[in-house]
């Protein structure tokens, strides 16, 4: 029999078993081709909020990790609770296929009602969704400092008899390991959308 005939389907048996050995692994998949959508954007930037125990987070502490950030707030009837859903079952659907590039990824829920939202509120309202969501909130001025260097609007509404609502931009950034812009999170086209761009920018 001719030798070399007999060593092909040995090259795929060996490479079979190799595939099978990384089944826990991240899938191997080819680098973005061109630049992110938001390259070069000023967006982001240092700052300091707080966390659920009232302790202080710096933007910096998350460098050499990914970044989704939202801005919303706890008592928002219908948006903030929807695209956070979208978000977290997006993340999580990339997760199943990605196990060591989604630990690299921190989500973060910054509140633009610093108010109503003190940190116990803030995490209750993060854990909701999941244990690797973070919820931040500041005083006024460092919530006004945050939004304004990833150029988020959000203004208080008119106050009623059951409170008052927020007016706010619903953009999902997603940001490199350096802090950098990367995209824009498709969280209007649902989590399976947001977990293929995941994949396509984490690396």
């Amino acid at each position: 029999m001719n030798q070399r005939a007999m060593m092909k389907p040995l090259a795929l048996i060996l490479s079979a078993i190799a595939s099978l050995a990384l089944g826990g692994c991240d899938p191997v998949t080819s680098p973005p081709a061109g630049d992110p959508p938001l390259a070069g954007a000023k967006i982001g930037g240092p700052f300091t909020l707080s966390d659920k125990h009232g302790k202080m987070v710096h933007w910096d502490q998350f460098k050499g990790q990914y970044r989704i950030v939202y801005f919303g707030y706890t008592f928002c009837p219908d948006a903030c609770p929807t695209d956070v859903g979208v978000i977290m079952r997006g993340y999580n659907i990339y997760a199943k296929n990605h196990q060591s590039l989604a630990g690299q990824i921190q989500p973060l829920f910054i509140t633009i009602d610093p108010a109503r939202d003190i940190p116990a509120v803030v995490g209750e309202f993060a854990a909701a969704f999941s244990p690797r969501l973070m919820g931040l909130t500041g005083t006024p001025q460092q919530i006004a400092d945050v939004t304004k260097s990833f150029g988020t609007y959000y203004a208080k509404g008119k106050q009623s008899s059951g409170g008052y609502l927020m007016d706010h931009s619903r953009n999902s950034f997603l940001m490199g390991r350096d802090g950098e812009p990367i995209a824009l999170l498709p969280v209007d086209q649902g989590p399976q959308a947001v977990a293929d761009e995941l994949a396509y920018w984490v690396r």
